[in-house]
Order: C-alpha cells, then structure tokens, then sequence
C-alpha cells in the first residue's frame, strides 16, 4: 500500500472553519478599535486648531482669528499664520473625519470667535461623535455624530 502525502480534504475544511470563527471574533474589535482611534485624532486635531487659533490672534492682532483653516497654514492674509498647522488638517479632512471652521466677525471688523467641528466621514465606520470646540478652547461632543453645540448648554464637554 502506498502512503499518501499532504492534507485531506476534510483537515482543510477544519483549519479554514477555525480562520473563519477566528477573524469573525477579531475583526468588530478591530473596526471599533480603528474609530477609537479615529475619535483621539479628531479630538487631537480640535485641539490642535484651537492652540493654532490662539497663536494665529497673539502672532495677527490686525485681524484676530484666522479667516479659515488653510489660512493657518498659508499664512496669505498675515505672515504669523504660516505653517501653524499642517496641511492636511488645513485641506479639512484628517483621520476618517472632515473639519469645518466658522470664523465669525465683530463690530470692529475682527474675527472675534469662530466654531470648528470634527465629523466622522462615515458615521459608524469612521467614527461615532462629533466634536465641536470655540474660542473658549471647550472641546464638546455630540452622540450623534452631527449636530454638535458649543457654549453653555451646549454639547456635553469633555472630560
């Protein structure tokens, strides 16, 4: 009788089922480990526009705030505000989240507040919350993934 070598069918079918269940087990854990650290970046990023926004206003007293994010890498409107942030935050999209920023002029023709928001590109898969901060420097969230309030009785803040 003639030995035979390598795997039947059957030991086959085995190792791929064990892969399976396997992968199934990891992969939501890896999908909710991607947006938690989607979620940091976000917040990271709020907190990088709100320090920029700071700095742009102490470095541009002419002109208080900037009047857009690509303005804090640019610098095209004052020479303070080049390179404060980097350029891809600036385009408005970093880490599965798109950023909006809203500068707001006062009476005397400065930009005296402005809101900016972090949403997941894809709510779910991207992220879960939104993240909205001010000129306060009050970084808050909304459940919801949109729909974020900043100021007093606003979002919840974080912690």
């Amino acid at each position: 009788m003639k030995k035979q070598k390598g795997f039947s069918l059957i030991e086959l079918l085995i190792v791929v089922a064990i892969i399976l269940i396997i992968a199934a087990i990891a992969i939501p854990n890896l999908i909710k480990a991607k947006m938690a650290a989607n979620e940091a970046s976000s917040v990271g990023s709020i907190r990088t526009i709100n320090t920029g926004e700071v700095n742009y206003a102490a470095s541009c007293p002419a002109t208080g705030f900037s009047a857009s994010l690509l303005e804090l890498n640019t610098g095209a409107i004052c020479a303070g505000g080049k390179s404060i942030i980097d350029n891809v935050l600036a385009a408005g999209a970093k880490s599965g989240y798109t950023f909006t920023y809203a500068p707001v002029k006062g009476g005397d023709a400065l930009y005296d507040t402005y809101t900016s928001a972090g949403t997941p590109s894809t709510v779910g898969t991207t992220g879960q919350r939104q993240f909205c901060s001010s000129q306060t420097g009050v970084i808050q969230y909304n459940l919801a993934g949109a729909g974020c309030v900043t100021g007093a009785g606003g979002s919840p803040a974080l912690q």
